[in-house]
């Protein structure tokens, strides 16, 4: 059975930035060239392989700050700040690493990362084991009995895997339950409101008690008052929250299985490598490869 690893790449990327950066340590290159989040993102990678043995790799990028969500709601993530200078050199270079990997690079402009990892799960969950790889918890919603998800913990190698099971262990929902819940709540980080007043714990005990929004909808008299009022006030945005809270996972993009093969050729990764002077990161990669 295949296994594919899909890697949020733009998730690992900034955490591998600002676990260096925040020391004031950017490692450049003699051409004056920021590596520090690149070469943290090769450490992550190929940790997670000799962790999970994936017999495949896909690598899933954000491209761009415009999406189909940004066009639905003005204020959609607008409470984030530009990404440092130091970093923005590193988007197209972190993906040249990749390349030199033989790894596919998959992104869609007007669409999310998440969304192109939704699409690839979706497409091949019949036809290999799959496990995404990401610092976002928004994910877990794809958790079925064919994907399983690992967030990255603090350091390397330190993983909190799900599955189906652990995550209702975990909240007492089920995956596809975490979409209603975010709608329900808002998400201060992505910026958008939900139900204005109704935070998580009230928001899961109300999905424990009618499953969907839906069920919530249809039995608005059994709350209480207040809540009511919160909800019939905020009836607008929560279904906006709920569009914004879900992974679509029908996005046009494509990547045949056979192209995501692990097959890591030494010479064409230390040729980049010793381009970047990434010098000590060549012991992590000698045990891969052909």
């Amino acid at each position: 059975m295949k296994r594919l690893l899909l890697i949020d790449g733009m998730a690992l990327l900034f955490r591998s930035f600002y676990a260096t950066s925040v020391y004031n340590r950017f490692m450049y290159t003699s051409t004056g060239m920021p590596t520090n989040g690149v070469q943290g993102f090769v450490k992550h990678m190929l940790t997670s392989i000799e962790t999970f043995e994936p017999t495949h790799v896909v690598c899933c990028w954000d491209m761009g700050s415009k999406t189909f969500r940004t066009e639905m709601f003005d204020d959609y993530k607008a409470n984030r700040p530009a990404p440092p200078e130091q970093l923005i050199p590193q988007f197209d270079l972190v993906k040249e690493v990749v390349d030199s990997f033989d790894i596919p690079n998959i992104g869609l402009v007007g669409f999310e990362a998440d969304d192109c990892i939704g699409t690839i799960a979706k497409m091949y969950r019949d036809d290999a084991e799959i496990m995404i790889l990401t610092g976002d918890q928004d994910i877990l919603q794809l958790l079925d009995d064919k994907i399983s998800v690992a967030l990255i913990k603090n350091g390397y190698g330190n993983y909190e895997v799900h599955s189906p099971s652990s995550f209702f262990e975990k909240k007492g929902l089920t995956p596809s339950q975490l979409i209603d819940l975010k709608a329900i709540m808002g998400d201060p980080s992505d910026n958008y409101p939900g139900v204005k007043g109704i935070g998580e714990k009230t928001a899961t005990k109300l999905l424990l008690e009618h499953s969907t929004i839906e069920g919530i909808l249809e039995n608005l008299s059994s709350l209480t008052k207040a809540q009511q009022k919160k909800f019939e006030e905020s009836l607008e945005l929560l279904h906006l929250s709920r569009e914004l809270a879900e992974i679509k996972c029908d996005v046009p993009v494509s990547c045949a299985i056979d192209t995501a093969e692990i097959t890591f050729n030494q010479d064409k990764i230390y040729s980049k490598f010793d381009e970047l002077e990434f010098t000590t990161l060549k012991t992590f990669v000698s045990k891969y490869c052909s």
